[in-house]
């Protein structure tokens, strides 16, 4: 560490702080010119999921805790082919010039990327990832609010542009108390955070041109060379993007890990968050508009960034290593994208007393909220936020138990390393370790096996209002498909064979057993979540499957009505959910105002 530096976390927890403080103070009033955002948006995978936002927002609003005079949009993917983040870009675009024609020529845009049913965490799916709640505030923190937060200083140093980020990750840094990240030059800028190698091969890396300064400073304004997507450590060395520490040390960024690199040892820049001014905006809108439709997946960071600064090449453009389906026209657009943006300056913000987190998937999630990281000290994450809780929740050696906006009666027991939200544990309610248990209400006496994720949705069949709880195990993997019922031996519930598990159910292998397309199969797709009367009824009778699958014993689901996840989304009620959430907020403010109980 540099001589003389604040300690790394306790520089980023000040500077987190003072943003937080910032934003709370614009909750819930009029924000003058210049002081916010002109606008918000937030991208939806679908008509239902923009319906979803939209209602949350709206919520919000009511509540009073978002800024008001913003105006805050939902845009939704068009129906067809996924077409990726870059994609859901360019449709952001066409629909800003519909609403406002050449007025947002002069507007401070924050673009979000919230669409898609976030399989890796799907306790996001119903809700979106944007709406995910964090251990804090009250009400609480959820990611829209802390990302509007984290950015609360750019408005005010940007020209008029669209900064573009995701729905998953938080970014925290800290620069100097008169300095101030500025996004004020033609062309694209983005953040760049120092990371070990091997996470530089999961992010975009920077190859930056030769500084002149030999002092490393917090905030760095530095011109790239090129930019490499998810570059191997061969690549990062071929094409100059690996620094050595010296007298600086970095951090392991992408998972917030407290441990310096050795002196001498080699790290890269990674991506985050960039931003475009309104001409380089404006050419893909162009460019979209002269196209009409997209038919393939294109990457905002891989297929945008990789196109901008003086190194760039054509290469990229042929791999197709990261995309999800490489449909025929791919690598034609890619091109077309690349001749479109050659030229573009790519400026490049250097953030060397920052972190960037994910939380974008079960085991990334539990590590953060409950883990002894520094990303409690520096978020200021609480163990217990905005719960009622009549028992003792100890921490165990460095991990605890997170609990999130819920009432917990008497007896109930929560292991380290779980996290309970938006749910009502009845009394005497044991959950095991490493569990994620969201929008439950659990009768009193059950148990939780440990490793198990249970998410409840209201959902809404023939004008009834019914029930169904996701259960299974929070390492299962629900994107892993196979092409064939034969082969859903291969597919893993709970550690368990899928096929050993349906026998378990008395559940027979048929086309009819799963939703969707029968041109493959998955734990997303597959027909196996009790629909039934009540959230209590739902999870008791989706706990009995998981403990048949775990004692090896007879559940028999033959005889309930059965659904999938990917139908769950389809047909889920968010007023009654959002209601569900509302009515423990009143019991906990209720709790809260009895002198005689306490609240956390």
């Amino acid at each position: 560490m540099a001589a003389g530096r604040v300690p790394f976390n306790v520089s980023l927890r000040e500077a987190t702080r003072r943003k937080l403080q910032k934003f709370s103070e614009l909750r819930g009033k009029p924000v003058g010119a210049g002081e916010f955002w002109d606008i918000v948006v937030l991208t939806a995978a679908d008509e239902k999921q923009a319906l979803a936002y939209r209602q949350q927002l709206s919520e919000k609003l009511k509540r009073k805790e978002l800024p008001l005079g913003v105006q805050y949009h939902v845009f939704v993917d068009p129906a067809g082919p996924k077409i990726g983040n870059g994609g859901s870009t360019l449709c952001a675009l066409r629909c800003l010039d519909k609403l406002y024609e050449d007025k947002w020529n002069s507007f401070t845009i924050l673009l979000i990327h919230s669409g898609g049913y976030s399989q890796r965490l799907p306790s996001a799916s119903a809700l979106g990832k944007i709406f995910t709640a964090l251990p804090f505030g009250n009400p609480i923190y959820q990611m829209l609010e802390l990302k509007l937060a984290m950015y609360i200083d750019f408005p005010s140093h940007m020209n008029p542009g669209i900064v573009v980020t995701c729905a998953d990750d938080i970014e925290l840094y800290s620069i100097g108390e008169f300095e101030y990240i500025r996004f004020d030059k033609p062309g694209f800028t983005a953040l760049a955070h120092p990371s070990s190698l091997t996470v530089g091969t999961t992010h975009g890396v920077f190859v930056l041109d030769p500084s002149n300064d030999k002092k490393q400073r917090d905030l760095e304004y530095r011109c790239c060379h090129c930019f490499l997507h998810k570059p191997s450590i061969e690549k990062m060395h071929q094409l100059n993007a690996v620094c050595r520490s010296g007298n600086f040390c970095p951090q392991d960024l992408a998972r917030g890990d407290a441990v310096c690199l050795e002196l001498d040892s080699e790290y890269v820049y990674t991506d985050s968050l960039f931003y475009m001014d309104y001409h380089s905006a404006k050419k893909l809108l162009a460019f979209y508009e002269e196209i009409g439709t997209l038919s393939c997946e294109i990457d905002a960071y891989g297929d945008f960034l990789q196109a901008l600064g003086p190194g760039a090449t054509m290469e990229y453009t042929t791999n197709a290593s990261n995309v999800t389906k490489e449909e025929s026209n791919l690598v034609d657009m890619r091109q077309r994208i690349f001749h479109l943006l050659k030229g573009t300056s790519l400026n490049v913000i250097v953030l060397n007393n920052s972190k960037f987190y994910h939380i974008g998937t079960t085991e990334e999630y539990l590590f953060h909220f409950t883990s002894d990281s520094n990303l409690k000290l520096e978020l200021g994450l609480q163990s217990v936020a905005f719960s009622s809780i009549l028992s003792d929740i100890p921490e165990h050696s460095g991990k605890t138990s997170c609990v999130i906006h819920s009432i917990l009666d008497s007896g109930c027991s929560v292991a380290p390393g779980s996290v309970v939200e938006y749910s009502r544990l009845g009394p005497d309610v044991s959950i095991g370790a490493n569990c994620i248990v969201s929008y439950s209400s659990i009768i009193p006496n059950a148990v939780v096996p440990a490793y198990s994720f249970l998410y409840s949705l209201s959902l809404k069949t023939d004008e009834h209002l019914k029930y169904s709880t996701m259960a299974f195990g929070v390492q299962d993997n629900l994107k892993n498909n196979v092409k064939t019922l034969l082969d859903i031996k291969s597919l893993q519930f709970f550690g368990v064979s899928f096929l050993s598990c349906l026998e378990s159910w008395n559940l027979k292998v048929t086309d009819k057993l799963f939703s969707g397309s029968k041109a493959q199969f998955s734990l997303w797709t597959a027909r196996i979540f009790p629909v039934c009367s009540s959230v209590s009824e739902s999870v008791t009778t989706s706990l009995k499957m998981l403990n048949a699958v775990k004692s090896n014993s007879s559940f028999n689901l033959s005889s309930h009505q059965l659904i999938s996840i990917e139908e769950m989304l389809v047909c889920k009620d968010v007023e009654d959910m959002i209601a569900y959430r509302e009515k423990i907020y009143l019991e906990i403010n209720l709790i809260k105002n009895k002198p005689h109980l306490e609240i956390c």
